[in-house]
């Protein structure tokens, strides 16, 4: 997959993971190096956003999502992943913040550029792993400085959240 940067042509190592595929649980690290454990199924639905810096337009971008999922009452996991420790953390509440410190991450969900001058970093993607753990919905812009469609990923949040009752087809 081709990704533009500025004047950069960068491409990613790996296939991203598919739509409706099983989201493997994976360990990340806070900034103080405590572990986390985001996809996979746990009940929840998540939201997982991954970037290759975090700047001011990404900030903003994650406070309208937050403002947009409250408008909804939509009830989710949020979380931004970083490819290494480097980054700075943007210090919103209720969004977990941790870095890739093993590379399970990057290579399960195929989210690392692979050459040029962001090398090692992660693309801009968004998942929604569904509560089953699937993996629901995902956004990686083909500009790493196009936003994500808030409409989309909201209206496919909630869908989500809805679909999933947990009590099979018969429930």
């Amino acid at each position: 997959m081709q990704i533009t940067y500025n004047t950069s042509t960068l491409h990613l190592e790996d296939m991203p993971l598919g739509v409706g595929y099983a989201s493997d649980k994976v360990t990340l690290k806070e900034m103080n190096d405590q572990p986390f454990t985001i996809g996979g199924q746990n009940g929840h639905t998540q939201l997982i956003i991954s970037a290759p810096f975090v700047d001011e337009t990404l900030i903003s971008q994650l406070k309208e999502i937050d403002e947009l999922l409250s408008l909804n009452a939509l009830v989710i996991s949020k979380s931004l992943v970083v490819a290494t420790k480097e980054h700075n953390h943007p210090q919103l509440a209720e969004w977990n913040y941790g870095y890739d410190y093993d590379t399970q991450f990057g290579d399960y969900y195929g989210v690392r550029l692979g050459e040029g001058e962001l090398c090692g970093e992660f693309t801009k993607a968004l998942f929604i792993i569904s509560k089953d753990g699937a993996l629901f919905y995902d956004e990686i812009p083909k500009d790493l400085k196009e936003p994500f469609s808030m409409e989309k990923a909201i209206a496919k949040i909630a869908a989500a959240v809805n679909c999933y009752t947990g009590h099979g087809c018969h429930g």
